[in-house]
């Protein structure tokens, strides 16, 4: 069920700030770091993302069914070929 709460844009500099109410930030965990999208008329504000957040359980999934696989056969450059020695 969404929640709707009124507030007003507040100047900063040439740009508009959004205060955001403490029940709400408390409620979604939202710290110094978020992530705003823009969709057709509205946006979405969400807490940000740490770099690969999630990334282990996605791997898991996909070695799960079998999908973590290469894409492409690893291409030889020429230091492989010619530097390389086993």
């Amino acid at each position: 069920m969404a929640e709707t709460a009124k507030t007003k844009l507040v100047k900063i500099g040439n740009s508009r700030g959004i205060r955001i109410p403490k029940a709400l930030l408390d409620r979604l965990h939202l710290a110094d770091d978020i992530e705003i999208v823009v969709r057709e008329d509205h946006l979405e504000v969400r807490r940000g993302r740490k770099p690969r957040e999630g990334w282990g359980e996605r791997f898991a999934r996909m070695a799960a069914r079998g999908d973590d696989r290469l894409v492409e056969a690893p291409t030889a450059t020429a230091w492989d070929n010619e530097e390389w020695e086993w």
